[in-house]
Parts: C-alpha cells; structure tokens; sequence
C-alpha cells in the first residue's frame, strides 16, 4: 500500500467534498468538474486497490485481512455510488452527497493504510 498515493488520493478527494460544498451552497447542480474529479478519485483508489492485490499475491497479508478486505470494496465503490447519486438527484444537495463521498473515501483510504502497515506491509 502506497503511503503517498493515499496522500495523493486523499487531496482529490478534498477537492471533490470542496467542489461539492461550492456547489450545495452555490444551490447548482453538479456539472462536468465534479465528475471529472470523482473520476479521477475512482481511478486513483482503483490504482491502489490494483497495488494492494498485487502484494497480496506476493505474499503480503494485513492482520486484519477480512476488515481490510472489506475496507478495500467498499472505497472503490464510494466514488462510483457518489457520482451516480449525484447525477440522479435533480436537486442542489447532489453536491453534498458528492461532498460525504470524497469525505468518506478519504477517511477510508487512511484507515487502510493503517491497517496494511499494522501487520509491517
């Protein structure tokens, strides 16, 4: 697990909760950034999902392998579920559930990182 590519994940996913608060606030819809961003938010944590497994095949194993396991399903799919909410929702707080899923995403990749270094990954 990459240290600087949850950093990394972390700031686009920030940029994707502030581009959702703009717009809640600014009473607007999501438009073509905000889906940009989660885009870019969903390949980066594919990316990382790519690398843990590919470790994991090596023979690198979190001590909490069915928690991290979970963890890992469910960041990859926040993204996708928060881009398709939003587009969905006709109304002005499609920016907020854009806002909780950068929110949720970059809290979950941090605790991932915990986990996978716990057990020295």
């Amino acid at each position: 697990m990459s240290g600087a590519l949850v950093a990394v994940i972390t700031v686009v996913a920030v940029v994707l909760a502030l581009l959702g608060v703009a717009s809640t606030l600014a009473r607007r819809r999501v438009g073509l950034a905000h889906l940009g961003v989660a885009g870019l938010l969903e390949a980066l944590v594919l990316l990382q999902a790519v690398l843990v497994i590919t470790a994991m095949a090596g023979g690198a194993q979190p001590v909490e392998l069915p928690t991290f396991v979970s963890y890992l399903v469910t960041v990859v799919l926040v993204p996708v579920a928060g881009a398709l909410w939003a587009r969905v929702e006709l109304t002005r707080w499609a920016g907020t559930v854009l806002a909780v899923a950068g929110a949720v995403v970059g809290v979950m990749v941090w605790r991932l990182l915990q986990l996978w270094e716990a057990a020295g990954g």
